[in-house]
């Protein structure tokens, strides 16, 4: 049997990539960070969003809320 990668919460990814839980909130909203909805809540799978960091998607947004190029 394999060692299934867990789920994480919003709390445990916000903690995974050092921001607060109202930065991933922001991307949850704007549909940028990859997540899956379970029941009322969001689930991420550490891989996925590892991969979305090193692709740039989490790049920092400027205060006008435009992403910054």
């Amino acid at each position: 049997m394999t060692n299934a990668e867990p789920w994480l919460s919003v709390e445990e990814i916000a903690a995974h990539l050092g921001v607060s839980k109202e930065s991933v909130y922001r991307w949850l909203e704007k549909g940028r960070i990859p997540a899956h909805r379970v029941g009322k809540l969001w689930k991420f799978k550490t891989t996925e969003v590892d991969e979305w960091v090193k692709s740039g998607g989490a790049k920092s947004e400027s205060s006008s809320g435009e992403v910054s190029q």
